[in-house]
């Protein structure tokens, strides 16, 4: 099994897709990342230096992760493997530990592993990495487009350095495509292209900072738009609308891409900011979030984050949550909005929330208050024997429904009605009950 992957070249490279194709061959060449490459920065100076420890490259898709890594060993001269860790296991791990170890008699130099989604590795497969690693041959390049503090185990992450990628903007993504138009060797340089002057800006739009994706939706349009009498190809506008499709949005269900929009989501409602909170919310549901997800979270938001500050709010949250459910999307949109910006736009107090948190850490810290006796239940036979619900006094039978009587053995405050919407009511109406009392 030959486990080194070679580069291609002539005919066999013009088969590679221009994505590959356009990869950076050297630093200056490389686009974005400025705040981890620029001039000075630790991770460029490694590189020039030659002087590599192991790398975890984290990001979100097309914004120079495998990139990076291929430009790195070319480079350095090293020895170079590159596995997928979706289609690795144990034993061609083992063998590429050995091949570097070998590598290192026969001529000294080191060996980069370079594993691609390292994330999908189970901690079994990680650890087979980690007395080699920790040696420093091979040097590992690991990239992932999921959070590697969740996904890989502490002691690697410990031994190597986190560098975490942005998405490209949109300048950068242009810049790329530009260069591919232009490049004879390697991009589309030797067509005959002809592009309308809002063609390349859209695709640079909606590629949402994924070069790779710009890059291919480029390459499509060029490739099956057909030439005219002259043999030009020209590249409008809705053959750049044709390629590049439905923007795709970087959103992982079940970790950083959900939970992060969703905490947006609930921190703008929070913040009485409507507009942001529409925007997350339409990023959730764009990319297929299910509505009973995001209905819950405005139930949350209205009982913790508004309270009694509006009581209306739950009532409008558990409505939103009922009709999304019964009409289903896209109609499930417009009840989930209109929850959202009611919440967004009502007076805020989490009282209810804080007492519930002080209630629960009383119980947790300190001794259990048992029931006052003229309180416990005294509907059964025998409870007055005991003495249970002696004493007790009936508020309907006082003025106003109330009548000073202790509730626990010892009292104690956990909630504290604010001055704010219809909690200032709330707290006037216990002041003046306990004052006239």
């Amino acid at each position: 099994m030959d486990l080194f992957e070679k580069p291609r070249k002539g005919k066999d490279a013009a088969s590679l897709p221009l994505a590959v194709r356009m990869r950076p061959r050297d630093l200056p060449e490389f686009v974005g990342q400025k705040h981890i490459l620029a001039e000075g920065k630790l991770l460029r100076r490694s590189i020039e230096a030659g002087r590599l420890s192991s790398l975890i490259f984290y990001g979100p898709p097309g914004c120079g992760k495998t990139a990076l890594a291929y430009l790195i060993t070319g480079i350095k001269n090293l020895h170079f493997f590159r596995i997928n860790a979706v289609a690795s296991n144990v034993t061609e791990i083992r063998k590429i530990l050995d091949a570097a170890k070998k590598n290192i008699r026969i001529d000294g130099r080191k060996t980069i592993l370079f594993i691609d989604e390292i994330h999908r590795f189970n901690k079994a497969q990680q650890d087979v990495l980690m007395p080699d690693v920790e040696e420093g041959n091979p040097v590992l390049i690991g990239t992932t487009t999921h959070n590697p503090f969740f996904s890989i185990i502490s002691p690697l992450l410990s031994r190597s350095l986190v560098f975490e990628f942005k998405r490209l903007e949109e300048g950068d993504i242009l810049d790329i495509l530009k260069r591919a138009v232009s490049d004879k060797e390697r991009g589309l340089g030797k067509l005959k292209l002809k592009f309308d002057e809002k063609a390349l800006p859209h695709i640079a739009k909606l590629s949402d900072g994924d070069a790779r994706r710009a890059l291919n939706a480029l390459e499509v349009g060029v490739m099956t738009t057909k030439p005219d009498k002259g043999g030009s190809v020209n590249f409008t506008l809705k053959a750049a609308e044709e390629s590049i499709q439905k923007k795709a949005v970087l959103y992982d269900k079940d970790e950083d891409g959900h939970y992060d929009t969703a905490s947006a989501f609930i921190k703008s409602m929070r913040g009485s900011d409507p507009d942001a909170a529409l925007y997350w919310l339409a990023k959730m549901l764009y990319v297929g979030e299910d509505p009973r997800f995001v209905a819950r979270r405005i139930v949350i938001c209205a009982a913790e984050d508004v309270g009694n500050a509006d009581p209306q709010a739950l009532i409008v949250a558990n409505a939103a949550l009922q009709i999304s459910e019964f009409v289903g999307l896209p109609e499930a949109r417009i009840p989930l909005a209109q929850a959202t910006v009611y919440i967004a736009c009502a007076p805020k107090s989490n009282a209810a929330y804080m007492g519930i948190e002080n209630a629960t850490k009383d119980i947790e810290e300190n001794t259990t208050q048992e029931v006052p006796t003229h309180l416990k239940d005294a509907s059964y036979a025998g409870a007055k024997k005991l003495g249970h619900g002696e004493g007790y006094k009936y508020a309907h039978s006082y003025d106003k429904h109330y009548v000073k009587q202790d509730y626990m053995i010892k009292g104690k405050r956990y909630y504290f009605p604010t001055e704010i919407g219809y909690e200032k009511k709330i707290k006037d109406w216990l002041e003046n009950l306990k004052r006239n009392k």
